[in-house]
């Protein structure tokens, strides 16, 4: 028994509102989407866009982002589930259930949406979103911590969690959380998996932050943020996975689990951004692609006085 590690018996709700529990999980996602508009509008406004810019940009990404996260979790774990009654995967959303992978693709086919209403090039819109989406990624991972889930297998490192709502559950029910210190003592120390890919992306948040702001490859490299942000959360989600314990019952058995096989191709993406980028000859009027959206947006609100 390792003594030197973490005991985490953090409570997974929040507050209890009558038979509605508000839960940390929950807190942490919308934690995730505020901290992103707040940088998506500082961004916005540094290259010089209008406001409805933003407001389409976070309409599309919001509703991409939840719906790939949710289909993607019941496509790709729980098919045998979800296809024969598929209106359950709106109905049995409070049971739990998000996928990063999903969410990703939900993004990308939300930035299509929105580029095609707002005269700007994809890449463009991808570029963008990767300044976000390691934060956003981050927050959400420590959502996972306060619901106890996404657990490691265990470890005798000092850094080991022991997470007793996750597995002393029917104790903690049954003393409403006080759990006696002799189970206490008898749950193994996990990895905390999520708390290492909250840092890894906080760590890649804040080199694409750099990349953007010092670097200015934005603008100047079309495609490369994204690819950094590609390689950044998916390589480190396909590691840390080798930590994780396996998430559904299929997975028992495989070389690599269903988090490292759906991983590869994003990290296969951003290795080809990144190198399609470097590639090509640096743009050289950084201002042009927001210059032709706001000539655009313009002629757009010059038409809508005429009707």
């Amino acid at each position: 028994m390792n003594i030197l590690s973490i005991v985490w018996n953090w409570d997974p709700t929040l507050v209890m509102l009558g038979d509605l529990d508000i839960r940390w999980y929950g807190l942490m996602w919308a934690v995730a989407i505020f901290a992103a508009e707040r940088i998506c509008n500082y961004t916005f406004k540094h290259e010089g866009l209008p406001q409805r810019t933003l407001e389409s940009a976070f309409m599309w990404v919001v509703l991409g982002t939840f719906i790939g996260a949710r289909v993607g979790h019941c496509l790709f774990y729980e098919p045998e589930v979800y296809l024969p009654e598929p209106w359950r995967i709106i109905t049995d959303i409070r049971d739990g259930g998000m996928a990063s992978h999903g969410a990703t693709i939900g993004i990308i086919i939300g930035i299509w949406g929105f580029i095609r209403r707002n005269h700007l090039p994809f890449i463009w819109g991808l570029d963008r979103i990767a300044i976000v989406a390691p934060l956003s990624g981050a927050i959400i991972r420590l959502g996972n911590l306060f619901n106890s889930e996404i657990v490691g297998y265990p470890t005798d490192s000092a850094l080991g969690f022991k997470f007793v709502y996750h597995d002393a559950r029917r104790a903690w029910y049954e003393y409403a959380g006080n759990v006696p210190q002799e189970i206490i003592d008898a749950i193994p120390a996990r990895h905390p998996a999520q708390l290492y890919e909250a840092l890894c992306y906080f760590l890649t948040f804040g080199i694409i932050l750099w990349l953007y702001c010092k670097k200015d490859l934005g603008r100047r490299r079309p495609g490369f943020l994204f690819g950094v942000a590609m390689i950044g959360i998916f390589l480190t989600r396909f590691f840390i996975e080798f930590l994780k314990e396996r998430q559904v019952d299929f997975e028992m058995g495989m070389a690599l689990d269903m988090g490292q096989l759906l991983s590869v191709p994003f990290i296969l993406l951003g290795v080809f951004m990144i190198a399609r980028s470097l590639m090509r000859p640096e743009v050289a009027d950084v201002n042009a692609v927001v210059a032709h959206a706001n000539k655009e947006y313009a002629r757009e609100d010059k038409n809508k006085k005429k009707k």
